[in-house]
Order: structure tokens, then C-alpha cells, then sequence
């Protein structure tokens, strides 16, 4: 009998799935629950979890804050409080992040970084250009790369983007486009600008003189979202940022100059020029 589908809802097993505890630990965590206390085999048995994988499960538990293990033979083990485990949990996040993140900036003190930065200096210089491309999946990863590449920025940015796209330019974004815009990069925007992100659209007019946001909306233009920086890389979304889930989303990357400045950069050209044709007073 699988006590834990009986006793806790699927939706329960999936918020428990959302905050990191895996099919293993989520079965025997309900399972100790409705025992508050027992062995790794009657817990195995009551959650169908192989007994051998379950001492492994319960330590793992225990490391997040879900279980207490008690020194008996055998080993015994206690549920801890739901809210209280979630409060311990979350607190071993908040200690486990602070710590890698200490390490992270230790490394990047270190020689370590450099000699890494030496190989894939080498190592890119072997790489055709062609090859500088992928798919990009999930709008963290999206985001992640875009940053990258705005950090690189000495010349342009151009950016078409969507409604929701320039509201999370800004909230994501900002604090690079002003760097960029401090180093003399010149960025232009072209956006559907409505009451919805007329804000974000004003508060990155607000970073400095060398950005320029245009409404796209006035003109019949693609809606779509394409970033190109430096002219040699490129973001091309391939799904609508509305109606696709943000791990869903998709987009294509390139640093191949060749393909910036033959398609995705005149591509931007043609599209301003014609919202510059279509100017109003909303710049």
C-alpha cells in the first residue's frame, strides 16, 4: 500500500518537489510524517522506496532539515514539524548560497581564473565562427547570455523586444545598459510601448543621453524579441514571450559576425528606419 499517495495530495508532492526535495525524499518524508517517528525499513515499506536507497534518502533529509535521526539500534528516525522544517531548509539555503558564494569570489581572486581564461582564449581561437552558435532554453538562460553579452558591449547594442520584453529589460537589465551607455555605447530600442511598460520604457530613457526607445507599436513591425551587440552577436527569440512558459522559452544565439552583420543587424537597420519614417511625438 503507498501510504504517501493516499494520505498527501499530488499538488502537496509537487510544492514539495518545488522547493528541492526529490520522488525519494518527498515519499519517505509524508510517509514518517504519519508516523512521526520509524526505522528506514517500515518507512521504505510504507512509501515503496527501495530499502536500500532509503538510508541514503533519510541522512539526505535529515542534512535539509526535514528528519531528526536518532542513535538507537536500529537507527531511528523523526519527522520534523512541516513548518519548522521548511524554516530550517530554508535557512541551510540561505547558508549553503552564502557560501558558494564565497568560494565563487575566492576563485575569481585566484590564479586559478586566469589560467582557465587562458585556455578558452586558446581554445576559442581554434573554433570557426560557424560553431559559435546554439539554442538557448529557459528565459534564465535567455537573460543569463544577453548579460553576458551587454557586459561586452564597446560600440551598439540594437534591440527589438516585445512588450513584456522591455519591462524585463529593465528590471534585468538596467543597471548594464547604463554601464554600457557610461562607456559611450550608443543603444537603440524598439518596443510596443503601452500603459503597461510606458514606465520601464521612461526609466530606461532616464539612463543616460545615448539611449534611444522607440513605440514599435506605431508601425506595422515585428513584435518579436532580436538583440545584437557589437554587431558580431546575436539573440534571436523563436517563441512568444506571452504565451510560452519561461522554461519553455527558446531563442537562438550566434557570435558569428558574419550572420549579425548580414541579416540580424540590417534586419534592426530596417526596422528603425521605418519607425523613424513613422516618428511621433513619442521618442
Amino acid at each position: 500500500m503507498v501510504i504517501t499517495m493516499t494520505i498527501v495530495s499530488q499538488k502537496t508532492m509537487d510544492k514539495l518537489k518545488a522547493i528541492g526535495l526529490n520522488l525519494y525524499e518527498r515519499k519517505l518524508y509524508a510517509a514518517l510524517l504519519a508516523r512521526g517517528t520509524s526505522t528506514a525499513g517500515e518507512l521504505s515499506e510504507m512509501a515503496v522506496v527501495p530499502r536500500s536507497r532509503s538510508y541514503d534518502v533519510l541522512e539526505s533529509l535529515a542534512e535539509k532539515g526535514f528528519v531528526i535521526i536518532k542513535n538507537a539500534k536500529p537507527l531511528q528516525y523523526v519527522a520534523v514539524a512541516p513548518a519548522e522544517a521548511l524554516e530550517r531548509a530554508k535557512n541551510k539555503m540561505k547558508t549553503d548560497l552564502q557560501e558558494a558564494m564565497e568560494r565563487i569570489e575566492e576563485f575569481k581572486e585566484s590564479d586559478a581564473l586566469s589560467e582557465l581564461q587562458k585556455l578558452h582564449s586558446a581554445g576559442v581561437s581554434l573554433v570557426d565562427a560557424a560553431d559559435m552558435s546554439g539554442s538557448l532554453k529557459g528565459r534564465h538562460s535567455i537573460h543569463q547570455q544577453l548579460g553576458t553579452m551587454l557586459k561586452a558591449a564597446d560600440s551598439n547594442i540594437d534591440i527589438l523586444t516585445s512588450e513584456n520584453g522591455l519591462k524585463e529589460l529593465n528590471s534585468k537589465h538596467a543597471d548594464l545598459i547604463k554601464a554600457a551607455l557610461d562607456k559611450g555605447v550608443n543603444v537603440r530600442v524598439a518596443a510596443p510601448i503601452t500603459s503597461a511598460n510606458k514606465s520601464d520604457a521612461e526609466a530606461l530613457r532616464a539612463l543616460g543621453s545615448g539611449i534611444a526607445i522607440k513605440d514599435a507599436s506605431k508601425a506595422n513591425v515585428p513584435t518579436t524579441r532580436m538583440f545584437v551587440v557589437n554587431g558580431n552577436a546575436s539573440i534571436l527569440g523563436l517563441t512568444d514571450d506571452v504565451k510560452t512558459h519561461p522554461t519553455q522559452d527558446v531563442a537562438f544565439w550566434s557570435a558569428s559576425e558574419h550572420f549579425s552583420q548580414n541579416f540580424a543587424k540590417p534586419t534592426f537597420d530596417l526596422i528603425w528606419e521605418k519607425l523613424n519614417r513613422k516618428e511621433s511625438p513619442e521618442k
